[in-house]
């Protein structure tokens, strides 16, 4: 295989514990090579991350059924021909890919169509996830003789709460190969903050930290944020120059062999040393982060970490003379979001924002507790209590962003909490964001992967 597998027996038992919480057929949709700009010229390949941990196989073209009345499992697919091995190279077959992880029935790709069929007219329940690739969502509506509109009304939200509960709990070999993605998502931020200078453009450190990844078998786990204009949460531009007295912020990422994920953010200046405001505000959010870590255990919700860090790096602002008034008080009106307007963080997995393909309402809350819709709450991606094996990100920031800056003061609002004249002096300021990733524990949690200097101490004497 070119690929990498767990044992057999690990696919095999994930997929006993899905059939035993489902009953009926399971549908679970592979990826295909998808055109960038024509055919042939194919996007990077990424298998759907569900397939990849029932199924494990890291190829294209496979979809698989799970029939939980019998007990069959069949994997679809076309053994690779003449044609494709002359651009390929020799390839397993499906049959024996199959065998690579426990399933013992292989067909081709056209009979998926019938075989759903035919369990639809013995009367049995058709499960299937939400797609979010066209191209299944057409393969789907084809094989249940529905529009792709129709697709929707029929995904199957017990599947949904099965997956997620399954995949959340994070096992031993799981957790292993998050912690490599971490270590090498470690690496590619000790790259940017010794290569960065003044002078460069923000591509050219960009480059090094690709490089980094793919110098440790890795590829990216989603695009790179590295900029100087950090005040822009998800800025994907790099053409901007490395100038003194600004900051870089790095969000990067790897994503091992196995597919599975790092998510780590580090600030620094794009000279030797933070000025002395900078140095202010990213130990409010240093601390933020600190203080929400400290916090991290099995039962307390994740709205409530939230809320806390919000807290403690509202005592910073206050300190600064950013903000006035009770953090509390400040946190619960909302007043926050005008620096600190996502959340402090998400799970992580085989996708960085994991299984966020199936729902934030049933990844990352629950049924008593429903997501917010106001303005810096509804980008909270989790809030529900933290169990023993969730993995998860948590990742404080202070953005100043003028235009937001303009709108509320133009309101003067919340002015009990926010000394607009400061403010005013900051609009400048960009942004700052630390990141890093955690298991929740018996008894707490722990830090993932190798350890990233984060403190304006370590920071800085790396850029010496």
């Amino acid at each position: 295989m070119h690929f990498k597998l767990f044992a057999k027996e690990i696919y095999q038992n994930r997929r006993s514990a899905l059939a035993k919480a489902v009953k009926g057929l399971i549908v679970l949709c592979g990826n295909e090579e998808t055109g960038m700009n024509y055919r042939d010229n194919w996007y990077p390949f990424r298998q759907d991350s569900s397939f990849l941990y029932y199924f494990g196989l890291d190829v294209a073209g496979l979809n698989a059924i799970i029939d939980t009345e019998t007990g069959e499992e069949v994997i679809f697919g076309n053994d690779a021909g003449i044609d494709d091995i002359i651009w390929t190279g020799p390839l397993p077959s499906v049959g024996e890919m199959a065998e690579a992880v426990g399933v013992k029935r292989t067909a081709p790709a056209k009979e998926a169509g019938a075989y759903i069929q035919q369990a639809l007219k013995k009367g049995q329940k058709v499960h299937i996830l939400p797609p979010y690739r066209f191209a299944n969502r057409l393969r789907l509506a084809e094989w249940l003789n529905l529009t792709a509109k129709e697709v929707d009304g029929i995904v199957s939200e017990e599947l949904i709460r099965a997956v997620v509960q399954q995949r959340s709990i994070k096992s031993a070999e799981e957790i292993k190969e998050i912690e490599e993605a971490v270590t090498i998502s470690a690496e590619m931020h000790l790259t940017a903050m010794r290569y960065a200078g003044t002078g460069m453009k923000e591509y050219e450190v960009a480059a090094k930290v690709q490089e980094t990844a793919f110098a440790h078998g890795s590829r990216l786990a989603y695009p790179i944020i590295l900029t100087v204009e950090g005040q822009t949460l998800h800025n994907h531009y790099y053409g901007n120059t490395l100038k003194p007295g600004n900051m870089v912020l790095v969000d990067a990422g790897a994503e091992n062999a196995m597919h599975y994920a790092g998510d780590l953010t580090r600030t620094f200046p794009a000279g030797k040393l933070f000025s002395s405001r900078q140095r202010e505000v990213y130990q409010a959010v240093l601390d933020a982060l600190e203080h929400a870590a400290a916090l991290l255990k099995p039962g307390i919700p994740f709205l409530d970490v939230h809320n806390k860090a919000c807290e403690k790096l509202v005592e910073g602002l206050v300190a600064i003379g950013l903000m006035k008034g009770d953090p509390a008080e400040a946190v619960a009106a909302g007043a926050h979001t005008l620096f600190f307007q996502c959340g402090l963080g998400h799970m992580m997995g085989l996708d960085v924002h994991d299984m966020e393909d199936l729902g934030e309402q049933y990844v990352g809350y629950n049924d008593s507790l429903k997501k917010s819709t106001a303005f810096g709450w509804k980008s909270l991606r989790l809030g529900k209590p933290l169990e023993e094996g969730f993995v998860l990100t948590v990742e404080p920031g202070v953005y100043c962003i003028p235009e937001l800056i303009d709108r509320w003061k133009a309101e003067n609002k919340l002015e009990v909490f926010i000394n607009y004249n400061v403010v005013n002096e900051y609009r400048d300021f960009t942004g700052i964001r630390i990141e890093d990733n955690y298991l929740i524990t018996s008894n707490g949690s722990k830090r993932l992967g190798k350890y990233c200097p984060k403190t304006i101490a370590e920071v800085e004497a790396i850029r010496e």
